[in-house]
């Protein structure tokens, strides 16, 4: 059962993935946000980052306890489920890393950071401080070590001083 940070973590992303604000998210609610990535990346690439976010929309459609739409207790099912999956989790990593990482360096910049958060968030967002928090070794990038980490944190965690929990920028609540 997930906590109430547990809670709070998974609604941040879900309110920012429900484009039109009904509660549900449908299949195009991911298309849109694959959508809205594209056009503030400096390399765009709309169809890597539909697929990304149609695995998404595949692996919790699966867990839907209806046709066409999945509602935030979905989503915390499939929470719940993960800790004893780390292997899909880290899939899951792998293809927001790419998806992430625009000049295909294995690097995560604060720019590139920044373009992924206005985009779910859907305007402007500082960030330094957060960014600065997840580059654990200071180097001025996250490793795909360090962001496979953080998303497991994110999804799979309940601490909410760990740098993980923060993945998405500030938690609210």
């Amino acid at each position: 059962m997930a906590s109430t940070f547990q809670r709070d973590k998974v609604r941040s992303v879900f309110d920012a993935m429900d484009g039109d604000g009904d509660g549900a998210l449908r299949e195009s609610d991911f298309e849109d946000l694959a959508r809205r990535w594209a056009a503030v990346r400096v390399a765009g690439d709309e169809e890597r980052l539909l697929a990304v976010m149609r695995g998404w929309w595949d692996t919790l459609a699966v867990h839907s306890r209806t046709a066409d739409a999945v509602m935030i207790d979905d989503v915390l099912t499939v929470v719940d489920l993960l800790d004893g999956m780390p292997e899909a989790v880290t899939a899951t990593a792998d293809s927001m890393f790419e998806a992430v990482d625009e000049d295909g360096d294995g690097l995560v910049s604060p720019a590139e950071y920044q373009r992924m958060i206005e985009a779910w968030s859907g305007g402007h967002a500082d960030v330094g401080d957060t960014f600065a928090l997840l580059d654990l070794d200071g180097d001025g990038a996250i490793s795909r070590e360090e962001f496979a980490a953080h998303w497991y944190e994110f999804w799979a965690g309940d601490d909410p001083d760990a740098p993980g929990s923060r993945i998405f920028g500030r938690v609210p609540g």
